[in-house]
């Protein structure tokens, strides 16, 4: 059954359970020193993705890339919400504040 531009059936949608899967903001220490942050939900398939340069175009150039540290939150508008307050910060303290909130 349609309803609009919607169908009726979302839940069955391969896309939706997705959703209810835990975020992960996560930090890269990249080749050069510079630091990355994005959001995932797997974080060692997407640290994977970025060693093979398929993740971002930022990453692609400055390889290998290892993992600082990551905080889980509980959905992807948290996990956005949190990466952008990290990227506000200065570098020498996205480090610390991602440390300071997983405790």
């Amino acid at each position: 059954m349609k309803i609009g531009k919607r169908r009726f059936d979302q839940t069955s949608l391969p896309g939706y359970q997705q959703t209810m899967q835990s975020w992960f903001v996560y930090l890269l220490r990249c080749a050069d020193g510079s630091l990355y942050c994005g959001i995932t939900t797997d974080v060692s398939r997407r640290l994977n993705e970025h060693n093979a340069g398929t993740a971002s175009k930022y990453t692609r150039s400055r390889l290998p890339v290892s993992l600082e540290t990551h905080i889980s939150v509980e959905n992807r508008s948290e996990a956005s919400k949190f990466e952008i307050k990290v990227k506000k910060k200065p570098r020498t303290k996205k480090i610390n504040y991602l440390k300071s909130l997983k405790q």
